[in-house]
This record gives structure tokens, sequence and C-alpha cells, in this order.
């Protein structure tokens, strides 16, 4: 069977020296007093914000009252720059930068720069002068390298002909799809997900600021007009961010590719404006972490995420970020050349508020529940003018980027644009968009037929589609749970996690329902995207009251639905839960009941189909050298219910009496043509129902499992569509106006 993932469907510090080494960078050392905590700002006379007068004002300076403590987290660096430094890879342009930082800070530090040559970063220059994807992300770190490599002294200097490369590619570069494209040539660089919007701006941003009177080969524009090109596209993305959350939600992938533009944008640029509107955006991505931090691992329920990083938070691209800036786990770090921890240790101008990282360690912070990005329903009747939310009108080209920003490639509302964009720029001749090109010309490369084809086929083909999403998530001191509640049921979502519950990094519990077979490798970190562990075939109907979930799996389209799009797509005929049974102290069954303990945490599984282990021979498919089975399948059918519940000692005290009320209480589970109905005594919630058409009830009153507010947790309540942030611990406080520019902590 065929496989398309969603690119390829039309339709993703320093010390007090070393502050100063790193300020020969940009024009200023970005240092503020930070005076009560505040950042000047506030709005003039039309009601638009108030720049920051200089560099000195734009972020609170390390040490204020209302950030981390200054020793600590110079403590933090320490520990990460010891491990990342411990050897080189000379093609390793976070590595390298991890060097750079370690002998800014420490003048005895030796190591030799020379090691770094134009030939050993070959696999660099090739990725960029040929546009290939994800070049942006190399370009991106090889600001640092330009920004770190012109320093003082032997140790601080790339060679010459590194840097001198290095600019280059950055005026050799195409940094957007509607660029000039040379008739001999093709752009494979995907422009429009969430995180490639921010990075392709910064990187071009910077590169005209690097650059301002050097013309850019694509354009023929300066840097400096460059630079203004991109300014906007970046103080646009912190505003969407701040008004609509994070339409990649909860991504312990793409979370990182946020935060890496970011904090270089913090650190290297001199523009006052865009360094706090980095700074602001900064926490508002580690309050996404920090919220569903439990135990070093990031425990929400996710809009994109792969294989490779869903098995284990050791796996997490964020882990190494989440352990230096939030020390919860005891686990070593992970990569020798995170993008996110490295240019952390290189921080002069930026540190964490201490209310966030308060977030991420409190003791039992209970429920946080939130809402990300924007609905719209592909599933409406087509239209000739359908109306768009928040003024992204449907019919302007310049609204491309924003909608394919939340994978709504596959939406008939953006069918015109998308196909005269793709037309114009000779998108449909890209590998990335190969397939689409197919599907479009069976529909004779007809908007009308397009979009009428995209509605009656919404369930399938708009799979890339986040839309808006309400998430839940209960957190003990020894458990978590996390859903995405009621989110395009029965519907494709590739690359989503609807759930999960945690113990710690590795001891995890979650279920799908796979597209594909088992990865046919003996490579765990295989990527086997959008196949069976990655992606849903179809979304649950989920429903979560603090300890408890129900997850309802019944899939909206099939066979009948259209023959070519399930010889392309289709199911397995099974829902299954992963459940590493090597990372917990014991895992028994009881019926249909599986209950897995670790430590004084416990998590309790339901099938209402039977489930089986599944049993693999490692000597053809990854095991992760796991001795016991760890794939619980529920064989019968792609319709099932799971239940969830957990526990832990402090809570529920023994466990044996837990488990054994757990056993005993057998849920009620009614299938019909029109889905299913469900009801079970939860220990810790009582009577729940709930069903693929009604309401969720807790002990006979309904529970709200939509329409949350941005952000609701016990350290404050931030408004759907607010731009203001004010949250607090016990401790310390935190408040962001992204109308007025200011962010204050305390």
């Amino acid at each position: 069977m065929a496989s398309i993932d969603r690119r390829r469907f039309l339709v993703g510090s320093l010390g007090v020296m070393s502050a100063a080494a790193l300020a020969s960078c940009t024009t200023e050392s970005g240092s503020s007093s930070g005076a009560g905590g505040g950042e000047g700002g506030g709005t003039n006379a039309a009601g638009g914000p108030v720049p920051p007068a200089s560099l000195a004002d734009a972020l609170a300076a390390p040490g204020t009252p209302g950030l981390v403590d200054e020793a600590w987290y110079q403590g933090r660096v320490d520990e990460y720059l010891q491990f990342a430094t411990t050897d080189l890879d000379p093609a390793s342009l976070t590595q390298i930068a991890a060097f750079l930082i370690r002998a800014r800070r420490e003048p005895d530090f030796v190591w030799d720069p020379s090691q770094v040559t134009v030939d050993t970063l070959a696999d660099t220059w090739e990725q960029i002068d040929t546009w290939q994807d994800t070049r942006d992300f190399r370009i991106m770190y090889l600001h640092w390298l330009a920004a770190l490599g012109e320093g003082d002294t032997p140790t601080t200097r790339l060679d010459p002909s590194v840097i001198a490369a290095i600019d280059e590619r950055f005026a050799a570069n195409r940094y957007r799809y509607d660029d000039p494209l040379p008739a001999d040539r093709l752009d494979e660089q995907w422009f429009w997900s969430e995180n490639h919007i921010l990075i392709i701006a910064a990187d071009e941003y910077l590169a005209g600021k690097r650059l301002p009177d050097t013309t850019f080969a694509v354009t023929g524009m300066t840097g400096a007009e460059h630079a203004a090109r991109a300014r906007p596209v970046i103080l646009d993305w912190v505003g969407e961010r701040a008004e609509f959350g994070f339409f990649e939600w909860h991504s312990h992938v793409y979370m990182l590719k946020n935060i890496s533009p970011l904090i270089m944008l913090a650190e290297l640029d001199d523009d006052p404006e865009i360094v706090r509107a980095a700074g602001m955006a900064l926490d508002l991505a580690l309050l996404d972490m920090a919220a569903h931090t439990h135990r070093g691992t990031f425990t929400a329920s996710r809009g994109r995420t792969y294989k490779k990083d869903k098995m284990s938070a050791r796996d997490e691209d964020v882990f190494s970020t989440n352990k230096l800036l939030f020390d919860d786990t005891d686990l070593a770090y992970t990569s020798k050349g995170d993008g996110g921890a490295t240019y952390f240790c290189a921080a002069a101008r930026y540190r964490p508020p201490q209310t966030i990282v308060d977030i991420a360690t409190a003791d039992a912070p209970g429920v946080t529940a939130e809402r990300h990005g924007i609905f719209v329903d592909g599933s409406v009747p087509v239209t000739d003018d359908p109306e768009a939310p928040y003024g992204y009108d449907f019919a302007d080209p310049a609204n491309l980027s924003f909608w394919w920003s939340q994978g709504a490639v596959g939406m008939w509302q953006v069918a015109d644009i998308s196909l005269s964009e793709a037309k114009e720029h000779r998108l449909l001749e890209t590998e990335l968009l190969a397939q689409v090109k197919v599907l479009v010309e069976l529909n004779g490369s007809d908007p009308d037929r397009v979009k009428a084809w995209e509605q009656a086929n919404h369930a399938i083909v708009n799979f890339g589609h986040l839309r808006e999403a309400n998430t839940y998530a209960w957190r003990g001191d020894e458990v978590a749970l996390a859903s995405v509640l009621d989110h395009r049921f029965g519907q494709m979502r590739d690359q989503v996690h609807a759930w999960q519950a945690t113990i710690d990094a590795d001891a995890l519990v979650f279920t799908t329902h796979p597209r594909n077979g088992p990865a046919a490798t003996t490579e765990w970190g295989k990527d086997d995207s959008p196949g069976y562990w990655t992606g849903e075939a179809s979304m649950p109907r989920s429903a979560q009251h603090e300890r408890t979930a129900i997850h309802i799996y019944q899939p909206a389209w099939d066979a009948t639905t259209d023959d070519l799009l399930w010889s392309v797509f289709g199911y397995r005929p099974f829902t299954h839960a992963y459940v590493p049974q090597d990372h917990f102290d014991e895992v028994t069954q009881d019926g249909n009941w599986t209950i897995a303990r670790k430590g004084g945490a416990w998590i309790a599984l339901w099938s209402w189909r039977t489930p089986t282990w599944k049993v693999y021979d490692p000597a053809t498919t990854a095991t992760r050298d796991m001795v016991q089975p760890f794939d619980l399948v529920a064989e019968g059918g792609p319709d099932n219910v799971w239940i969830v519940e957990v526990g832990e000692q402090a809570l529920d005290g023994d466990f044996a009496a837990w488990r054994s009320t757990i056993a005993a209480a057998q849920p009620t589970v009614e299938r019909t043509d029109d889905g299913f109905t469900v009801a079970w005594t939860s220990p810790s919630a009582g009577e729940v129902t709930f069903g693929s058409t009604t309401p969720f009830t807790v002990a006979g009153e309904e529970v709200a499992q939509a329409d949350f507010p941005r952000h609701d947790s016990r350290f404050g309540t931030v408004d759907r569509l607010a731009t203001t942030y004010a949250l607090a611990s016990d401790d310390a406080t935190l408040a962001l106006d992204f109308a007025a520019m200011t962010r204050t902590v305390g």
C-alpha cells in the first residue's frame, strides 16, 4: 500500500565575561536594568505598541527578580556544555556552536577550531545549494556560527573561509516560495508549516541584517531590503501565537523548532522590538512545555509527532531543552548538538521566568485545559464565497501560508488559492507534491471539481488539518494523563497523538488506530510515518475528567468512500495500545483490563474488544531490546472503546486494593449502527457516561469537552483570543501584554 505523508498531499548564556563577548556579535550587549522586573512599553496615541527604547530595555536582565536564579542557571549551562563538548563532530553545526560557546565562557577551555573546515561542512553546503527541504534549519544554525565564530581568540574564531562560505549561502538562498524561480530549477523547501514560516523569516531577516549592502542572488534585492521584508512576518507570527496558540499544539518535535529561531532572534538581533517579541514568544513556547512536563517528559497530547519521538521521552526533540531549563529529571542528556539547549547556553539576554519553571516542577499541579488553533469545518457544503474566520480571507493568495501553516492544504475552502499558487510557482513539480499532482490531474485540474472532491472526502484528504484543539491534562506527583478532546472524530489525522498516560520517561501508555503495519526494520528510531505508531487512521472521540478518560474509535470512512483513496490510505482492522511491559514493575491482565504499575503510580487500560499481546521477532522487527511484548492489539474491527484510569499511592492508597476495584468495575458498552454508548464507574470520578453522539457526564452532570480558554490552570486563566497573560506560582509572577508588547516578571 502506498504511503503519503502530510507534506506530500495538497490539499507542515553566558557568564559576565562571555556575555560581553557575544555582545560583539550585535551592536549592544542587550543587558537591561530590569527595574521592578518590568520592560517598558505601553501603547501610543494610535493604540499601537511603543517599542522598547533600546536593547538595554528589551528584556529584563539576567538576575532580575522574577527570572530564574542566575547562579542556578549558570550551573545548568556548565553541566550541559561539559556533556556537549566531550568530543567534536566537525560536521555538526550545533555541536560546533557548543564548543565556541564554552570557549567564550571558559578562557582555559581548549579545542581546535581548525577541525572545522569548508570540507567538513560539505553536506550542509549540498543541502543548501541544491535547495533541499529543511535547509532552513541548517541556515539557522549557520547564523550562530557566523556570530560566534568571529571571536578575538584562537578558540573562538573559525577559519575565515568557513565564515565566507556561510555568508555566500545567506546571499544565495531562496527564502520564499513566490520568489523568482529559474526555469531549470525546483525548490524542495517546505515553506508553509508553523515552524518553517518563523525559521525562514528569521533566516532571511538576520541574513539581510548581516549583509545589508549585498545583492541577494535570487531576488536582486539588497540584504537590507530582505531584512525589511522579513521583519513583519516575524512580528505577525508572534502575534498569531499570542492570539491563537500553537497550531502544532504541544508538539515535542516542532516546539523545539519554534524555540530555536526565537532564541536566535532574542540573542543575535539588534532591534529592541524584535528582541522583546522573540523573548515573549519564547515565554509562550516554554509555558506550553512547562504546563505538560512530568519527570522530564512532555506528557501532552500532540498535534504533530513521530514514532522516533513518542515511544520514550528520552527520544523527544525537546528532552535536553526541558532538562536544561526545568531540571525535572535525573536522566542523562541525550543530544550533544541540541538545537535548543545549545543556544540557551549562549543566551546573554533571555532568561526563563521563574513562574514557568515553577509550573513545570509544581507539586500536584492538577488540571490544565487549553485551546489552540482555529476552527474551520471541511465537511460543510461547498459555496462560492465561504466566510473565513478572523479576516483571513480564503480567496487571498497572501493568506495561503497562514492556512497551510495549519496543515489545511486538503481543505476545500483554500483550494482556489492552493491551485493557483501551485500553478504559478511550479509547486506541483516538486518531489514533495508529486503525488498531489496525480490527484489534482484526476480531477482535471479543475478547482470546482477539486473542491467538490475534497469536501466529499474531507474525512480522508484533509488529514493534515490541525484545526482547533481543546486539550486537557491532569498531572499528579507520580502520574499524568492528557487528551485532545473530541478532535475530528472518526477522521484521519496524520502525525497526531490523541492521548497519553505517563509515569516517567519510559513507562507510558497510549493507543492508536494504525494505517500501516509495523515498519519492517530493526532500527527502532526509523520513522514509520504515517504508519503503525505515528499517525491516526481515524481519530477517537475522547473525553477526560481528571484521572479518567474514554476514547471511542469509530472511523468515519472506509473502503466504500472512495476506491482510489482507500488504495492509497486504507487502515488496519484493529486498534492497539503501547504498553512497554519492560518499563513497568508489573503488568497484569484481568479480563479486558490491563493494569500496569511502576513505583507508587499505576495505569489501568480497558478495551471493549479483547486485547492480546503481539510478539515481535527482534531479528526482523525493532523492539529496542525490550524482552516482553509491548504492543497490545484489540482485533476484530477498527471500532473500539478504550478506557483509562490513572492512580497513585498518595491518592489511592494500596495498589492491590485499587487494582481489585478497577477489575470489578466492568464498563457497559453498547454498539449500534449509530455508534457507541459507554458507562462505567471510575474509582476517582464516580459514574461516567459517554458516547459517539452523546455528551460526557460525570456523576450525572455534563462536563464540557470544548470551548476552553486559551489557558486555564491553577496558575492563571487566559481567555480565548486574549493577548494578555497573567500567570503566578507561589513565588513568582509573569505578565505578558502582546498588544502593548510589555513583559513583566516578579
